[in-house]
């Protein structure tokens, strides 16, 4: 009888230290589709840079949460003057970057100074337009004077583009990131995951997790099983193809299907004949079929989109029937613009599924009308050097995850080579503008401009579908910006 007492006391010390380690787990590996080029969130337009380094390893004097509300970051508090061309920031002090180094208000001067500076590699330059100068008042305090009022300032100062960054390490960040953040740089294994560690003098809230790897699985082929077998715990935006059912009737695991600012889109080279015709892209525009290349993207949740706006902002306008599917109204207009025979032209793919699957469709689409095209699969890495970086292309499918980026449009550098004074006009007049009822009316005025040149193919914004543990809780519904915010994120029993 006392064996067996000492044998069920055992076991229920085993059972009990088990699921106090359970209770107690600090690690987390999430799962994310795309390998970032390198880590410099001030360096790369790849939204996977900030996937990862986001509010874990740098921070900005803002930060935008979960809800797209702004926040306080590095800094703690600010005042606006009446005119609304200066903000003075009080910062948090008692602050480190992770080499040791402390923090204050040069660094911020040095990190505004240099995206501003003329030989910027910044990727939203744009973000710094309105600003005039920068001043450091004491080690605290720091005053940002603008050339005129910007009613996006504060989220501006958000982005993972803004991040602050220090002088003593800022040139080395793209392979060994340092910034303020509570998780610091632990490894990068190329073409597997990227590991950050909890950062011990962090100023601000403890996190939970000691531990968080980012493995990279490209495609639902390699997702489903890393997800099922418990290699991987989260993914802020799962690859999940047509096994969405089943991963919902699973009770191990939390589905949420959220909204991202994601337009995906048709990319177009516009200053590339015989794309530089307005009827061409007006042709291409009625050649594609929204509802098709939605269902035929698993698992089919996109929303359409008939210019490059997030259809839960309340700026947003159903222009979805500017060029409307219509193949025969696809044809004539190839004939007025000299191409009664159609042409042939390249579509060259980045890995995401929604592209690969998408462009099979599409090209299938705009077969029907004449137009023939080559689909050229590549590496993310080629993509951002040949299509975003290099404009050599001819048509493209990506996702534009950027919050309110529709301004890209006016960017006469920018991959899809698009040009109109008007539309550049309204982001002249958008950029002055505080008001948000004359915001949203500028705003209207854009999408429109945009839809009726048919700049791109405009297809749908990109659902953002969440797939963790169901003991993981923290992880972020919605996607404001394309991250993985790993501050709240912890395990329950």
């Amino acid at each position: 009888m006392k064996l067996l007492k000492s044998v069920l006391v055992a076991t229920a010390l085993a059972l009990a230290t088990s699921t106090a380690a359970m209770a107690q787990r600090t690690d987390v590996v999430i799962g994310m589709v795309l390998e970032p080029p390198h880590l410099d969130p001030t360096a790369g337009a790849a939204a996977a840079i900030k996937e990862v380094g986001y509010a874990n390893v740098f921070e900005g004097l803002t930060r935008i949460g979960p809800d797209g509300s702004v926040q306080p970051g590095l800094a703690e508090s600010w005042e606006i003057s009446d005119d609304g061309k200066v903000y003075t920031f009080k910062l948090h002090t008692g602050v480190k970057f992770h080499d040791g180094a402390d923090f204050s208000a040069e660094d911020v001067k040095f990190s505004i100074d240099r995206a501003m500076a003329e030989d910027s590699v910044n990727p939203q330059k744009g973000l710094y337009s309105a600003i005039q100068s920068v001043e450091v008042v004491d080690s605290a305090t720091v005053v940002v004077n603008l050339k005129h009022p910007q009613g996006a300032f504060l989220w501006n100062m958000g982005w993972g583009e803004a991040a602050i960054v220090s002088p003593a390490s800022a040139d080395g960040n793209k392979e060994r990131p340092i910034g303020t953040g509570p998780f610091k740089f632990d490894n990068w294994a190329k073409g597997s995951s990227i590991t950050l560690v909890k950062n011990p003098d962090y100023w601000g809230e403890e996190v939970a997790l000691d531990r968080a790897e980012f493995r990279i699985i490209p495609d639902s082929a390699a997702a489903i099983p890393a997800l099922l077998s418990g290699d991987v715990h989260a993914f802020s935006n799962m690859p999940v193809g047509d096994a969405l059912p089943q991963i919902e009737s699973d009770p191990r695991f939390k589905v949420v299907i959220g909204s991202t600012e994601g337009e995906t889109v048709l990319s177009t080279n516009n200053k590339k004949e015989p794309f530089d015709k307005l009827e061409v892209r007006q042709a291409i525009a009625h050649a594609l079929n929204r509802e098709e290349i939605i269902q035929g993207v698993p698992p089919g949740l996109g929303v359409p989109i008939g210019s490059h706006f997030a259809p839960h902002h309340p700026a947003y306008i159903d222009l979805t029937g500017t060029y409307p599917y219509d193949p025969e109204k696809a044809k004539e207009l190839l004939a007025q613009a000299g191409l009664p025979d159609g042409f042939s032209a390249t579509l060259k793919l980045p890995p995401p599924s929604y592209a690969r699957d998408g462009g099979q469709i599409i090209a299938s689409q705009l077969r029907q009308v004449g137009i023939n095209l080559e689909i050229i699969p590549l590496e993310w890495a080629d993509w951002l050097s040949q299509v975003f970086t290099d404009k050599n292309y001819d048509l493209s499918i990506v996702s534009h995850v950027e919050p309110m980026d529709i301004g890209i449009y006016a960017r006469p550098d920018y991959y899809f080579q698009y040009e109109n004074p008007e539309f550049n006009a309204v982001m002249e007049e958008l950029e002055v503008t505080t008001d948000e009822a004359k915001r949203n009316e500028l705003y209207g005025k854009a999408q429109t401009i945009l839809a009726q040149d048919a700049a791109v193919g405009f297809l749908f914004q990109l659902p953002k579908i969440g797939v963790w543990d169901a003991k993981l809780e923290g992880m972020w519904e919605n996607w404001p910006l394309s991250v993985a915010d790993l501050t709240k994120v912890h395990w329950t029993e």
